[in-house]
Formats: structure tokens, C-alpha cells, sequence
């Protein structure tokens, strides 16, 4: 059975003023991402949910009570949720090793159902999503291709390609994926490099292997990852409209 792991610890300085709690409790059209997330997660039949936590944690946890949701989320605990978003990952270690594919998710993302069904739907061993329409610069985490292969996966690619788009931040990994992506998680922490982001992990496991990994494209579906007080504005008047309340 598919598991989901929704990364979802961080603090969210950027937000300035339009943030303050966990970005996860965001509301769009009076739900909060949270609640988007579970609801989509279980119309696709996925109810086994881990939730890493660290800032305002408690506030995610009374969130999901006030929903009677509590039973269906496991709460995992990163105490160094300011470092980077490896160790929030490293936190779910358990999680990647107990068995059966498993969803990595940020929280952070307002999208259309029809982007999760692309990703559970895709026939590869291991999914990830990529967008062709791309906002300029270092920001969006770039999936590149080279002849049709994963080539890079990185805000500043090195690696030769002929074209690129966005992770949407969604990725299904087979059994035997999720415990290699657990050890390598572990081997960045064990060497302290703690301020990576947790896609550094995943494209060593790409770049191991290109042919175990492909990208499903989104593009034209409503979806926007939420960074900065312009992406929640973008987020309302874009992309909720499109995808309903």
C-alpha cells in the first residue's frame, strides 16, 4: 500500500507578512493545504499519511484535531527544523524503509487533484513531475533532459541538457527506492551536511540510474508553490478559481 510523506517543518521566513504559522496551514477558499492535502491523498486511495513537523508543530497537530484527522496523519517530530530540508527527510528515515512505495510531498503546494492522479498513475518504477513553463532564474528546482533522460535535478544545473522544467515537488518511489533514498538521507546527516535540500538526495539516486526514474508533464494543470507573499496572492487569484473550492 502506498504511504505519503508530507514535508512540512519549516519556517517560512520568506512569506514576510502574508506568514507566521506552518505554510501547510495556509488557507485557499477556506481550506487550509493541510486539509487539501489529506483529502486529495485519500480520494486516490492513499490514507497512510507521515507529516514531518517542526515549526509551530503543535499548531498542525490541533489543525488535524480540530478535523478529526488525527487518526489518519502520523506526526513526525524534526527538532532541527531550521537546517535544511535533508534533515526533515533524514526525519522520515523510518517511514522510507517500512516497505511499499512511498509519495514524497512538500506541503507547501496549492495544485489541482489532477496533478497527484498524474504522479500515482505514472507507470515508471520511480515519478516525479516537471512543468514546462518555468519562471526564469535560480529559484525553481529545474528537471533536466538529455535525449529524453533525466540528465540533472537542480535550481543550477551542471550537467549537459537540451531542455528543462520544474518539479512540481511530488515524487513516487518504488520500495527499493524509498530505503536507497533513506541511506543516502543518512549519509548526508551522518557527514554533517545538514543544509542541503532534500532533492540534492534524490538526484544522486537519478544520476546512479536515469533509466529507474521518469517525469510525468503537468503542464497546463493549476498548481503554484508557495514561497513568497506574491505566490499566496498568485495562489488566490490564479490557481484557486481554477481548481475550485
Amino acid at each position: 500500500m502506498t504511504k505519503a510523506i508530507i514535508l512540512a517543518a519549516g519556517v517560512g521566513r520568506r512569506l514576510g507578512a502574508a506568514g507566521g504559522g506552518p505554510k501547510i496551514l495556509l488557507e485557499f477558499g477556506g481550506r487550509s493545504l493541510l486539509e487539501r492535502h489529506l483529502t486529495a491523498l485519500e480520494r486516490h486511495g492513499v490514507r497512510d499519511v507521515a507529516l514531518t513537523v517542526g515549526h509551530r508543530g503543535r499548531a498542525i497537530r490541533d489543525a488535524l484535531d480540530r478535523t478529526d484527522r488525527l487518526a489518519q496523519v502520523s506526526l513526525i517530530e524534526n527538532p532541527d527544523y531550521r537546517l535544511g530540508s535533508m534533515v526533515s527527510l533524514w526525519c522520515q528515515r523510518h517511514t522510507l524503509c517500512a516497505g511499499g512505495p512511498v509519495l514524497v510531498m512538500d506541503g507547501d503546494v496549492l495544485y489541482e487533484e489532477a496533478v497527484l492522479g498524474r504522479l500515482l498513475s505514472s507507470p515508471a518504477e520511480n515519478a516525479l513531475l516537471v512543468d514546462r513553463h518555468i519562471e526564469p532564474g535560480d529559484e525553481p528546482v529545474k528537471i533536466c533532459f538529455r535525449d529524453a533522460v533525466i540528465a540533472d535535478f537542480r535550481k543550477r544545473p551542471v550537467n549537459p541538457h537540451d531542455w528543462y522544467g520544474e518539479s512540481v515537488g511530488f515524487f513516487r518511489f518504488s520500495e527499493r527506492t524509498a530505503r536507497a533514498l533513506a541511506a543516502r538521507c543518512s549519509w548526508y546527516v551522518e557527514r554533517g551536511e545538514t543544509g542541503l535540500e532534500y532533492e540534492e538526495a534524490i538526484r544522486d539516486l537519478i544520476l546512479e540510474d536515469p533509466t529507474r526514474f521518469a517525469a510525468e508533464d503537468v503542464t497546463g494543470l493549476a498548481w503554484t508553490e508557495i514561497d513568497f507573499a506574491e505566490d499566496v496572492t498568485r495562489a488566490r487569484d490564479e490557481i484557486l478559481p481554477r481548481i475550485g473550492r
